[in-house]
């Protein structure tokens, strides 16, 4: 019995059966409300407790359109006319491959997004110090679970330039740089690092266009050192589809097994992702167990991605252990109301100078004129500006090509290492040291640097980072 099913046996008195027809009662009730325009129903059981019920269109019908057209997204002129380009590429991997328009873009890099999974650091934090060795998955791995709330937001972040970089301080004590390293491939790097633990992460997205939607397939390395004891916890996601990209509403889902294993001991996560079903079946449930050394399960995991997570002791047949009962280990941090960008408020942390470092790289993705004109709302400029970039990132390219040189990453290197994901192999890029050293001379500097976002350049290419083929 998987914890789901225990969690209704428990609840209901009744078992599967009992969970059955509630299920079927749920959904009678969620026709017979159901409104020509209605896309979410919303139903409250017996007893005051609150459950939702979201109807999913799959074949995104004009109603849905509408609304995103409302929401400044999609005119119908465009949807029809970028539905002509997107068509030619269904079953490609278009990452790289096409360019998008930017009023369906976010403010912020791929590179800023990659530093919201240290939202909820401090989890690393209790794992590092947690004895428990069960425990200690326990905490990381709902770590790894928390940023799939961040992660739902349906606007596209701009693609990182070729050298672009991201630095985050001023929260959790920690040290964040996240540098792009390779073009073609999209490959992004990224390191940080607190008293507790550090992160390193070699990104490359592999997507695949389905039509009206896309799947998208998390070619990474993720790992983990915990400093106290050194262990290394090594993480795979599971992959995410983003529906009704064009037509209908834009949602996105993940479905499938998040693994988190420790290398050091052997203790080993497996978390089930469940898929959304049709009128939100199973939409953001999460179960599974902490197993050990042994593969014994231990600790039972459940919860929704996008609110909580809890966890309990469990005997060997995954049953909860009598005398013990479900705590809570994460809670979704509230976010704002009405926000453009459905941003939480550490996304717009992210954004702002409140967590930039003294003397910003040129390089750093808040400095894009794109990102910030977007920010501002002027899709006209933004888009002017990212075609800019875009053009001076090619021109770029030839002047090396001209040269016969080859870009090098500032602050990572490419190491011999080629790791094996279930979505293909990985040339692994570990941090190799040199940030530490800009930013202890930065820190000490008496030259304050006050960083005006609208008239600083933003300028990936000031470095020289060359060498010859």
């Amino acid at each position: 019995m998987d914890s789901k099913d225990q969690s209704n046996s428990s609840s209901s008195g009744g078992g599967y059966f009992a969970s059955f027809t509630s299920r079927l009662s749920n959904l009678g009730t969620a026709l017979g409300l159901m409104s020509d325009e209605g896309v979410e129903v919303r139903n409250s059981e017996a007893g005051g407790a609150e459950d939702s019920v979201e109807v999913i269109n799959p074949e995104g019908g004009t109603e849905d359109s509408v609304e995103e057209a409302n929401k400044g997204r999609w005119k119908q002129e465009e949807r029809e006319s970028h539905w002509k380009i997107m068509k030619n590429y269904i079953g490609s991997d278009i990452t790289s491959l096409v360019t998008l328009p930017v009023f369906i873009m976010e403010p912020m890099s791929t590179l800023q997004k990659m530093a919201e999974i240290m939202e909820y650091s401090h989890l690393l934090d209790l794992a590092d110090e947690c004895e428990d060795p069960h425990m200690r998955m326990v905490y990381a791995t709902t770590w790894a679970v928390s940023v799939y709330y961040a992660l739902q937001r349906t606007w596209k972040p701009f693609n990182p330039i070729l050298g672009e970089t991201y630095e985050m301080v001023n929260h959790g004590g920690i040290t964040f740089l996240a540098e792009q390293v390779c073009h073609h491939p999209p490959v992004g790097a990224a390191h940080a690092e607190n008293e507790h633990f550090t992160y390193d992460l070699t990104s490359k997205l592999k997507t695949k266009l389905l039509g009206n939607s896309v799947e998208i397939y998390p070619v990474g390395r993720t790992r983990v050192t915990l400093k106290r004891d050194g262990v290394v916890l090594d993480l795979v996601p599971p992959p995410s589809k983003a529906n009704n990209l064009i037509f209908g509403r834009t949602w996105v889902d993940s479905a499938g097994d998040m693994i988190m294993t420790n290398m050091t001991t052997g203790e080993k996560v497996v978390l089930y992702f469940q898929p959304c079903g049709w009128f939100g079946a199973g939409r953001y449930e999460v179960d599974g167990y902490v197993y050990n050394a042994a593969e014994e399960p231990k600790i039972l995991m459940t919860g929704k991605w996008n609110q909580s997570m809890s966890y309990q002791p469990c005997d060997m047949e995954g049953e909860p252990l009598p005398g013990t009962e479900l705590k809570e280990v994460w809670k979704v941090a509230d976010a704002p109301e009405n926000d453009k960008f459905q941003y939480t408020h550490f996304a717009h942390k992210i954004n702002s100078l409140d967590t930039a470092p003294k003397k910003l790289l040129a390089s750093d993705s808040r400095l894009r004129p794109d990102r910030y004109v977007l920010e501002k709302g002027d899709l006209s400029k933004a888009g002017s500006a990212k075609s800019s970039l875009e053009e001076k990132q090619r021109a770029e390219k030839r002047n090396r090509d001209a040269k016969g040189h080859k870009f090098t990453p500032r602050w990572f290197e490419m190491s011999e290492e080629v790791a094996t994901t279930p979505w293909g192999d990985l040339e692994v890029y570990r941090f190799n040291g040199k940030y530490n050293q800009h930013r202890e001379a930065a820190d000490i500097s008496e030259d304050t640097n006050i960083i005006d976002i609208e008239s600083t350049e933003f300028n990936p290419w000031q470095y020289g980072n060359v060498t010859t083929e």
